[in-house]
């Protein structure tokens, strides 16, 4: 459905996700890769969370932490794959306004909610490098609760003026959404209105919250890095750099695809149509899938409670075989 006359202010009942433009032919073998990385990442983080919360052992701050990462991956991924499985396999992308809204705020929530997390995940490591004697009197469960309660109050301020921004849209052009999943500016450019504030809004998010959480994180790991070469021994400083290595890794896997992602939209101009959607794609598929890998394989204690529940099913399977 797209108006006949480009200037005829219309109310958008639904809208349609075409996918990725230009790549139509490959939808369904794009649609495997991405199914099977959905089933990864939903195995993989309710096994984390899994053994978090049936552990008492690691109801320590550090898993509580890693456990709310898990929730916000589940959210990201949940929010967006199964409709974007949809649109590739069935051509089924139609999707209501108020839909698309939904899908919207829950995939930058849970962006937003993640950024927070990793931050509170370096001045969980700050403490306990630099300040181990004082750790369990600061990062106490009430102050962990109050964490979780600070990283959804925040993540739900931010974006919920966006929701109310676009509503006020007056959308003249066409229904079609060149993306395979809802996405602020892909909407906000359907309109005929002015989006100045749009886009500004967009960078002050960027600068104000992205580039503050990537700044403070750099500082407490700059505190960490002093504190950890300081140390006496050889085999210390390695230990306490290893303790850090999988949060590194997770940084790493979440603000490079999305600052690559933030990139392809300021420079949609040069950069071809379907790189930016698969861009997009990636920074909501890879690091559902691969931080519980992460910190599977190189956190000793969740690795031993995963072979450990691997272990009690093989079991149960030989029983009853």
């Amino acid at each position: 459905m797209m108006p006949a006359d480009n200037h005829t202010v219309f109310d958008p009942v639904s809208y349609i996700l075409i996918g990725i433009p230009g790549t139509e032919e490959s939808h369904f073998w794009l649609a495997i890769p991405f199914c099977l990385i959905y089933v990864a990442s939903l195995f993989g983080n309710s096994l984390l969370l899994f053994i978090i919360l049936t552990e008492r052992s690691l109801h320590e701050p550090m898993y509580l932490l890693v456990s709310m990462l898990a929730i916000a991956d589940l959210l990201l991924s949940t929010t967006t794959v199964p409709k974007m499985l949809a649109v590739f396999w069935f051509r089924a992308g139609q999707i209501s306004f108020a839909a698309c809204l939904t899908q919207m705020f829950f995939i930058h929530v849970s962006f937003i909610a993640e950024s927070a997390i990793l931050l509170a995940m370096a001045f969980d490591r700050y403490v306990a490098i630099c300040d181990p004697l004082r750790y369990t009197a600061v990062l106490t469960k009430s102050v962990i609760v109050k964490m979780g309660l600070a990283v959804v109050t925040r993540s739900f301020c931010i974006i919920f003026p966006l929701i109310f921004l676009v509503k006020q849209l007056k959308f003249c052009r066409t229904n079609l959404l060149p993306h395979a999943y809802c996405e602020h500016m892909i909407l906000a450019r359907l309109a005929c209105n002015d989006i100045t504030v749009h886009v500004w809004y967009g960078v002050a998010v960027a600068i104000l919250v992205i580039c503050l959480d990537i700044v403070l994180i750099a500082v407490s790991y700059g505190f960490i890095l002093r504190a950890v070469f300081l140390l006496p021994s050889k085999e210390a400083r390695l230990k306490a750099l290893r303790t850090c290595g999988s949060h590194v890794c997770v940084i790493l896997m979440f603000y490079v695809p999305s600052v690559f992602s933030s990139l392809s939209h300021q420079f949609g101009h040069i950069i071809p149509g379907y790189i930016f959607n698969l861009l997009a794609n990636l920074y909501v598929l890879i690091p559902p899938m691969l931080n519980p890998i992460v910190y599977g394989v190189t956190t000793k204690e969740i690795l031993k409670r995963v072979i450990n529940v691997f272990y009690r099913c093989c079991s149960r399977s030989s029983l009853l075989s």
